[in-house]
C-alpha cells in the first residue's frame, strides 16, 4: 500500500458531510476549478476506478483488492497529484469523494454511465444505464462521459444495450459533452464473458460503436491495444484513447505495445485503470508517471500542468 496523500482527518471531514451536509458535495462541484478538454498539447491521461461499481474489485489475485475505498481514494489523489495526469474516470460516489477533497481541480472529471451488467453475472450483456446521466453531468460539470458497450451475437441483450447506448450518444451531443464509447465483441464461454481481442473482432466492434445516435460529432473511442494496431486505428476518424486492462504479468511489454499505439493517427492518450492505481511492485507515483511519460513525451516531474 503506498503512504497516504489523504489523512485521516480529510476522511473524517468527508463522513461527517455525507451525513450532516450533503450539500457540501454540490458545493464542492460548484466552486471546481476546470480546465480546456485538450489541455496544452491535445493528448489525454486518465486514470481509470468504476470498477467496483460493476462488482469487479479483483486485481492479480487479490478480489478484493478495489474494495477499500480509503486506499482507492489515497491511490487516486496520489496519481492526480503526478503531473501528466490529467484527470479521473469513475462513477458518482468516487467522483463525489474526490470533489470534496479537492483532488479534482483542474484536473477532467469522466463520469460512467453504465455499470448494470454487474461482472459475473447472467445478465452481463444488459448493461443498464445506472450511472451518470447526461443531465446530471451537465449540472455538475462534469466534462467527459464514458460507457461499456459489449456486443454478443449470442446474446439477445444485445439489442438493448446497443439501443441504450444509442441514447446516451444523443443525451450527451445534446448536453455538448463527449461520450466515449468502449466497445468490445464478446462470447459467453463456461468462465462467463469473455471479450474477443482479435483485430477483427475490435474492428467490427469500432464500426457499430460509432454508428451509434443521430451525430458523431461528441463520440471518442475508448479501446483495447491488440496486434495490428495501424489496421485497427484506420478503421475510424474519431478520437481514440486506449484502455490499459487487466494488470500484465510483463510490464515492459504493456508500456511497449502503448508506445506503439500512441504514436497511430487519431490516439490521443490512455486510460488506465487497475494497472496504474495497483502496480505490482505498489510505487503508484512511478507507475504513473512512467505512463505520463509516454503519453505526453515527457517525464512527469519534467511537465509544470497537466
Amino acid at each position: 500500500m503506498p503512504s497516504p496523500i489523504l489523512t485521516a482527518e480529510a476522511f473524517a471531514r468527508l463522513r461527517d458531510a455525507r451525513f450532516d451536509d450533503p450539500a457540501a458535495i454540490s458545493a464542492a462541484w460548484s466552486a471546481r476549478s476546470r480546465r480546456p478538454i485538450g489541455g496544452a498539447d491535445s493528448r489525454l491521461f486518465i486514470v481509470a476506478a468504476d470498477h467496483p461499481a460493476r462488482g469487479a474489485n479483483k486485481v492479480g489475485g487479490d478480489r478484493l483488492a478495489m474494495a477499500d475505498r480509503e486506499d482507492l481514494l489515497n491511490r487516486l489523489a496520489t496519481a492526480l497529484s503526478r503531473p501528466g495526469v490529467d484527470g479521473v474516470l469513475g462513477t458518482a460516489d468516487i467522483l463525489d469523494d474526490l470533489a470534496f477533497l479537492g483532488c479534482l481541480e483542474d484536473k477532467l472529471a469522466v463520469g460512467s454511465m453504465n455499470r448494470g451488467g454487474l461482472a459475473g453475472s447472467t445478465f452481463e450483456i444488459d448493461d443498464r444505464f445506472t450511472g451518470h446521466t447526461a443531465a446530471g453531468m451537465a449540472r455538475d460539470g462534469i466534462d467527459i462521459a464514458k460507457t461499456l458497450l459489449r456486443i454478443n451475437l449470442g446474446d439477445p441483450a444485445t439489442a438493448s444495450a446497443l439501443e441504450a447506448n444509442a441514447r446516451a450518444v444523443n443525451d450527451c451531443a445534446a448536453e455538448n459533452i463527449p461520450v466515449m464509447l468502449e466497445p468490445f465483441l464478446n462470447e459467453w464461454a463456461d468462465d462467463g464473458v469473455r471479450n474477443i481481442l482479435t483485430p477483427e473482432a475490435v474492428i467490427t466492434s469500432i464500426g457499430i460503436a460509432q454508428g451509434l445516435g443521430t451525430s458523431s460529432a461528441h463520440t471518442w473511442l475508448k479501446i483495447p491495444v491488440v496486434e495490428d494496431m495501424d489496421r485497427v486505428l484506420a478503421a475510424t476518424t474519431l478520437p481514440t484513447l486506449l484502455l490499459g486492462g487487466e494488470r500484465s504479468d510483463d510490464p515492459e511489454a504493456t508500456f511497449r505495445s502503448w508506445e506503439h499505439a500512441l504514436a497511430l493517427p487519431g490516439v490521443r492518450g490512455l486510460v488506465i485503470g487497475r494497472s496504474i492505481v495497483y502496480p505490482a511492485d505498489g510505487d503508484v507515483g512511478a507507475a504513473v508517471d512512467r505512463a505520463a511519460a509516454l503519453v505526453h513525451g515527457v517525464h512527469g516531474s519534467e511537465r509544470t500542468s497537466a
